[in-house]
């Protein structure tokens, strides 16, 4: 009998794997709890007295939402990527954050109303019919926002070291196209429509794509290659880098647009010049592609003292290092402006604007785009996508 040889199945799970697993599995458990109990009760307080038919449809609804709910979650952001999976569960999250969401709004209304003396079943019903109907009307007005091609955006941007030769140019940005399940070919199209209309000097995407490898994604983001401009600038955003940024960055140039990977380009008018640089998104460094990871002095090198520069950097944390340098202008995006109120409470956490104009340092600006698309779940409240317009002008 031949000896048996140890395969890597023979191994014993890593203790760090382990405890990774063991530690998602309890946050994936509480967050699902919160995102669906707190609803149920929200709607089915025992002192509404609904109804016992009413009672038991709703709590199978639910109940086969939060069983299903973490499967779909784990099927449509796990190793399998399923498209399916991410169509019903990616709205399935966003529908439950808005119902959690509202349901702890309108408990403050239900504790003033029990000071008020309105008494049960009609303060629960009148509560649980409220939420109802706010959540429908938000999950359906915010999804109807997400689909749409979205609005133009305008904003003059004065920069004090731009040569008057620059002054009026404009700059139209793109940002978190988010390509994914959801197949949006015409969106994408509309997209590219409305971008040309603008008739911009520059045209720039500062990141975020796609969800999903090019051969995935590549009839949503062909139509890119229609955006028309006398430049086109492309940088890479951190979901790139769950797929293959490199080939987004190929394919990308195969589209005509010029990846700006850790490098500039100069414009020149009248004998004056504005640089474009450009820089891989943060999280590049880790992601294991090799000759990828955020380089501000490389995409610098060569760029004199004097020259004006417009930074495209996917995430707006990116503008500390970018106002160090002397950046007069960083583009970013990243943020969805929040996307579905109010998530934007947690994305203040991490970055340190939520969109349009700010200034940092002396003399950097920053504009932080909502994005054209969406992340996973299909909707966008109080937070609409925009194509911005930006001109320039100089002092």
């Amino acid at each position: 009998m031949a000896e048996h040889s140890p395969t890597t199945t023979d191994a014993p799970a890593r203790p760090g794997a382990t405890r990774r697993r063991v530690v998602f599995g309890l946050v994936l458990f509480v967050v699902t709890s919160l995102l669906f109990w707190v609803p149920y009760f929200g709607l089915f307080a025992p002192g509404a007295e609904w109804p016992t038919p009413v009672v038991v449809v709703g709590t199978a609804v639910f109940a086969l939402g939060y069983l299903a709910f973490p499967v779909l979650l784990i099927r449509s952001l796990g190793s399998r990527h399923s498209d399916r999976a991410a169509r019903i569960g990616l709205p399935l999250l966003g529908v439950a954050w808005i119902a959690f969401s509202w349901t702890l709004i309108t408990d403050v209304l239900r504790l003033v109303l029990a000071v008020a003396g309105v008494e049960n079943p009609f303060r629960a019903r009148f509560i649980a019919v409220l939420l109802a109907v706010i959540v429908v009307g938000l999950a359906g007005y915010g999804h109807h926002v997400a689909m749409r091609v979205p609005k133009v955006r305008r904003a003059e941007v004065v920069l004090r070291r731009l040569d008057p030769a620059f002054d009026g140019l404009t700059v139209a940005v793109l940002a978190d196209t988010h390509y994914g399940p959801i197949d949006r070919t015409k969106w994408s199209q509309g997209l590219v429509a409305a971008v040309n209309e603008l008739d911009a000097d520059v045209v720039v995407h500062v990141g975020d794509i796609a969800d999903g490898t090019v051969e995935q994604r590549r009839g949503q983001s062909t139509p890119l290659g229609g955006v028309r401009a006398g430049h086109r600038f492309y940088v890479s955003g951190n979901h790139e880098y769950l797929s293959n940024a490199q080939a987004w960055m190929e394919h990308m140039d195969e589209l005509g647009w010029t990846s700006l990977h850790n490098r500039h380009r100069v414009l020149e008018r009248e004998g004056a010049r504005l640089v474009f640089a450009g820089i891989d998104d943060i999280t590049a460094v880790h992601s294991g592609e090799e000759g990828h990871a955020a380089d501000l002095d490389a995409a610098l090198a060569g760029v004199g003292a004097d020259d004006p520069v417009v930074l495209l950097a996917h995430q707006p944390s990116e503008v500390r290092t970018a106002a160090a340098a002397g950046v007069d202008l960083q583009l970013s995006g990243h943020t969805h402006g929040g996307q579905i109120w109010p998530f934007h409470l947690l994305v203040r956490l991490q970055q340190p604007v939520l969109q349009g104009l700010s200034d940092h340092g002396t003399r950097t600006r920053l504009w932080t785009s909502r994005g054209a698309g969406f992340w996973g779940p299909p909707f966008r409240v109080f937070a609409p996508n925009e194509i911005s317009l930006l001109t320039l002008r100089s002092r």
